[in-house]
Formats: structure tokens, C-alpha cells, sequence
């Protein structure tokens, strides 16, 4: 029988350090959102249900609610049911998979898109089979990469480098250390800073290199981009990445990942991730949803431009009423605490007082001592719910 001992010491750990995770029950109302009803999660008082205002979905233009995304969804599965049947390989490759694969290759201008179950799958798994394939690879990353791509290049066993985020200058030093084929893993929004990535400059070092470049796009599909298909479309250069990552899951308000490429590196990723080999598809509903989304936002650039301006709004705000936060190009607004516990404190300040849901953003997820409330605002936070939201910050970041 195993000894609960040394769990019951590290969840112990985990609570004094104001690291314990609580999962929060919330329910989003179709037509509703941001406005959500609230549950008490494990751990705390019982307060029975409540309305709160959502603001730390990553569904950054609520197209999960969105009447296209739905009655597409809803066509799908009156046509077919809900699940795809099995993998890809046995019976779970349906018409709107291989739709939607195609149109994520139009999305990105490339020749070819493969779906994942989820965009950390994809991440992780396609750099492991790049690695079987180039047995000389040697990974260079940004030190604030994801955890799914620190996962992939360290299941990979291939050599790795890791350069201070953003410094070209150590890029280069660390790309003059590469004995092998270097492959630069980088991301271009950052998701709990914000920050862009200097995407051009990296394009340029790849080229004088001879690198591959594998960029995550996952918190910049369907934001950026003259049709949303990320910081790299909005630049001009995306024809230049040998391999983008994106996921469905955010701005496209569904669910899975991709990767998009060249016809035959696609192909071998394929037939080589066991990853994606041996795990049951998405959902034909799913695909569906997903498709329609896609094809409505690269139409449709309004939604783009009000989450811009909502989140420029809620920065400029903050600055007014001097609260901490870090200054950046993108969607993302974190408010600074710096300590975890008392990150929890406002998170819990916020919901309970307030009707206001932000999770703490802790460690692991960021480094100890930058600590912070992550802030989305989308296209359907009101005015108003951005004033209250002001207001409600400034009373509890009085606190000690």
C-alpha cells in the first residue's frame, strides 16, 4: 500500500507557501459572457452559488459563445454525434478534421496543418520527432518558453541551449556553441508577461545560421494579423518559420492544437508522434466549431480591434490609479504582486467581496517573487465592468 506520508508533507508545503492551487467552479452562460455563476471550490467556505464578471479566460474574443461557433458545432453533432470514434489512424479521421486541417494551412499560408488534442501535445511532440529525424539537432530556446516546449526539447534528449529572453546578442553566443543542426524554439506572445518576441531579428539569425525556427503562436492566433493568423502574418514574415504552432483553444474559443508546415515535414510528424498516433482525435463537434470560428474572425477584424482597444483601456487605467503593472505591446494585463500569498489574498478579496474572478498566477508558472493577477479583458468587457474592475483593485491592494 503506498505511504501518503510524503504527499500529505508536500501538499502541507504547497499550502504554506501559498502555492496550493484551488480550483475555482464556475459556470459561463451562453449570451452572457464575461458574467459567470460562481461555486464554491474545494477548500473553501461554502457560499453557494453566485453571478461573478469573469476576467482570466484565455477565451480572448468569447467565440466559444459566439452563434456561428455554436450552430456549426450543433449541425455537427445532430450529423454525427459527439466523439470522433477512435485516433486518427482507426477510425477517427472525419470530414471535419480534414476541413479544418486544411483551412489552418490556408490560415498560415503553408502547404500543410496537423491537429492535436491539444496545442501542448502538438508543442511537445513535434519537437521529440524532430529530434529522430535530424540526429545532429540541437535545440536553442527562450528562457521564458512554455512548459510544453521545455517538455519536448528535454523528452527529445537532444542538446539544448538556452538563451536569455529576447537578447539577440545571446542568441547568437548561443547559436555559435551548436555543434549540430540548430533549431530555434521561440514563442511571440509571451502569455504571462505579454511580451512580443523579436521575431524579425530571430528570422534574420536563423537565416544566417542556416536554423530552423519553430514558433508557438498559441496566444496569438486570431488576435493579430490581418486574418488572425498571429504576430508572425502581423509582421509580414510568417512564409520565413519553418514550423507555427497555434492552438483552437483560446482566441478560437474551442478546443486541440496544430502545427502548420511544409507538406512533408508535416507528413513524417504524422507518421512518426506517437503522441498524436495513439491518442483518440477531437471531437468532430469540435472541428466544426473550430472551422467556423476561424473562417468567421479572418472576416471579421472588429472583434480584433476592440480586444485592443478594451485592453488598452483597462493598462491605461491602471497607470492613472498607479497600479503595478507590466508595460506591454499585447492583450495581456498583469497586475504586479509579488508574493504568493498575498496573491491569493487579493484573488480570494476580488471574488468574495467583489464578484470578480482572477486566478494568482503563481510559481511554477511564473518565477518566485513575480507574482501577479492576470488580467484578459475581451470585446465584451463593458465600459463599466472595467471602471468596476479599477475600483475594486485599488481597494484591495491597500492590503498588507
Amino acid at each position: 500500500m503506498i505511504n501518503k506520508e510524503p504527499f500529505l508533507e508536500e501538499l502541507d508545503s504547497l499550502k504554506k507557501e501559498g502555492k496550493y492551487r484551488i480550483f475555482n467552479s464556475v459556470l459561463r452562460e451562453r449570451g452572457k459572457y464575461p458574467q459567470a455563476i460562481w461555486y464554491s471550490g474545494k477548500g473553501q467556505e461554502a457560499a453557494g452559488p453566485k453571478n461573478i464578471t469573469h476576467w482570466c479566460a484565455n477565451d480572448y474574443l468569447g467565440m466559444s459563445q459566439h452563434k456561428v461557433v455554436i450552430d456549426a458545432a450543433r449541425t455537427a453533432l445532430e450529423e454525427t454525434g459527439l466523439g470522433a470514434g477512435g485516433t486518427r489512424n482507426i477510425g477517427g479521421t472525419t470530414h471535419y478534421h480534414d476541413t479544418l486541417e486544411r483551412e489552418l494551412a490556408r490560415l498560415h499560408n503553408k502547404e500543410s496543418a496537423l491537429l492535436f488534442t491539444s496545442a501542448f501535445n502538438a508543442n511537445e511532440w513535434s519537437l521529440i520527432v524532430l529530434k529522430t529525424i535530424i540526429p545532429d539537432l540541437e535545440f536553442v530556446s527562450d528562457s521564458k518558453n512554455h512548459a510544453s516546449l521545455i517538455g519536448g526539447i528535454r523528452h527529445s534528449r537532444a542538446p539544448k541551449h538556452i538563451f536569455e529572453h529576447n537578447n539577440m546578442e545571446d542568441l547568437r553566443s548561443k547559436l555559435s556553441d551548436v555543434e549540430g543542426t540548430p533549431c530555434i524554439v521561440f514563442e511571440s506572445v509571451y502569455s504571462m508577461d505579454g511580451y512580443v518576441s523579436k521575431i524579425e531579428e530571430i528570422l534574420d539569425i536563423a537565416d544566417e545560421f542556416n536554423a530552423i525556427t519553430f514558433l508557438d503562436e498559441v496566444h496569438a492566433v486570431g488576435l493579430y494579423g490581418p486574418t488572425g493568423a498571429g504576430y508572425a502574418e502581423k509582421l509580414g514574415v510568417a512564409d520565413r518559420v519553418d514550423i507555427i504552432n497555434g492552438t483552437l483553444a483560446k482566441a478560437f474559443g474551442c478546443q486541440g492544437g496544430y502545427i502548420a508546415g511544409d507538406d512533408i515535414i508535416i507528413d513524417t510528424i504524422r507518421s512518426k508522434a506517437s503522441g498524436f498516433i495513439f491518442t483518440t482525435s477531437l471531437s468532430p463537434v469540435v472541428c466544426a466549431g473550430a472551422y467556423a470560428s476561424i473562417r468567421y474572425l479572418r472576416q471579421h477584424s472588429e472583434l480584433r480591434e476592440m480586444h485592443q482597444k478594451n485592453a488598452k483601456k483597462l493598462k491605461n487605467l491602471c497607470k492613472m490609479a498607479e497600479i503595478d503593472i507590466l508595460d506591454n505591446d499585447t492583450h495581456i494585463v498583469p497586475v504586479m504582486v509579488r508574493e504568493a500569498k498575498k496573491t491569493k489574498l487579493l484573488s480570494d478579496k476580488l471574488l468574495y467581496d467583489h464578484d470578480i474572478y482572477v486566478q494568482p498566477i503563481n510559481y511554477p508558472t511564473v518565477a518566485v517573487g513575480t507574482e501577479r493577477l492576470r488580467f484578459c479583458p475581451t470585446p465584451l468587457h463593458t465600459e463599466e465592468l472595467i471602471y468596476k474592475l479599477i475600483d475594486a483593485l485599488k481597494k484591495v491592494l491597500t492590503l498588507s
